[in-house]
């Protein structure tokens, strides 16, 4: 069983943001690609077991400190593997202090059939600060055919601003999962999901943006997507009955929103793509 760590804090220094604590254990790995012009200083995070099998543990805390323009991305999808044990467990902490602005682009997790994964995603933001986070999961191994009838999916959010509770919401689906994800009144076939996350005092400000976003890119035969907005939290949610059309909405819509929040270029990462 894996006990991975990964600690990466971003700094604001003369003027530019810099490395500044790191701390890694396997199987977890920070990379440094190059960021390109008018980006952030970007970190990508990678699991190098290939995958999470039960009984493995991830503890990563990623945080923008004041001042500080960082982003942190998935190398890659992360695979969940079957077990007949105990659950996989990952617990993130991402942290924005004052003024500064801070990026957790996801790649997909994959659950795999009988898989078992409890994660909670804790998001701690100064007042004046900003963060754009999200998740995605795709349920099955599409290009196999799989369809997830077992296993455990909990999926965990808890948002704090100047201190205080602003967000929380939990996706819980135990057992059987069939139900849940067939319901009309649940997942509806979907074969993937996502959520989208901005908090920052100008949220909602870009609830109508993004709703206008959602309509154009959203395919109502294969994707879904519509905005709320709580407070200074707006939320994204995405649902798909192909796994490829709404990570390719997804791309879209992060690569416009962030340009429109924070004026970085409209485009994804080149690992992204890879």
């Amino acid at each position: 069983m894996a006990q991975g760590t990964a600690c990466l804090a971003f700094e604001a220094k003369r003027g530019r943001t810099a490395l500044g604590e790191i701390y890694q254990r396997d199987p977890l790995r920070f990379l440094f690609p190059h960021a390109g012009a008018g980006e952030p200083l970007t970190g990508a995070l990678t699991t190098t077991s290939g995958g999470l099998v039960g009984g493995d543990r991830l503890d990563i805390r990623v945080r923008s400190g004041q001042g500080a323009a960082g982003r942190v991305m998935a190398q890659a999808a992360e695979k969940i593997y079957r077990t007949t044990g105990p659950e996989v467990g990952i617990d993130i902490r991402l942290q924005a202090d004052a003024g500064a602005w801070l990026e957790w682009l996801p790649q997909e997790t994959i659950i795999f059939e009988s898989a078992r994964l409890r994660r909670t995603t804790c998001v701690d933001v100064a007042a004046d600060a900003r963060v754009l986070c999200g998740e995605m999961l795709a349920f099955g191994r599409a290009a196999m055919g799989e369809r997830l009838t077992q296993g455990l999916v909990h999926e965990e959010w808890e948002v704090r601003r100047d201190g205080r509770l602003a967000w929380s919401d939990i996706l819980h689906m135990d057992r059987n999962l069939v139900d849940a994800l067939q319901a009309p009144v649940c997942l509806d076939g979907a074969r993937a999901c996502a959520s989208t996350i901005y908090v920052g005092a100008d949220a909602p400000d870009h609830l109508d943006a993004s709703r206008e976003w959602a309509a154009r890119l959203a395919d109502s035969e294969e994707l879904r997507a519509s905005a709320s907005c709580v407070g200074t939290v707006l939320v994204m949610r995405w649902l798909g009955r192909s796994g490829s059309a709404l990570r390719r909405a997804y791309g879209r819509f992060w690569a416009e929103f962030r340009h429109q929040l924070a004026g970085y270029p409209p485009i994804m990462p080149r690992l992204w793509n890879i």
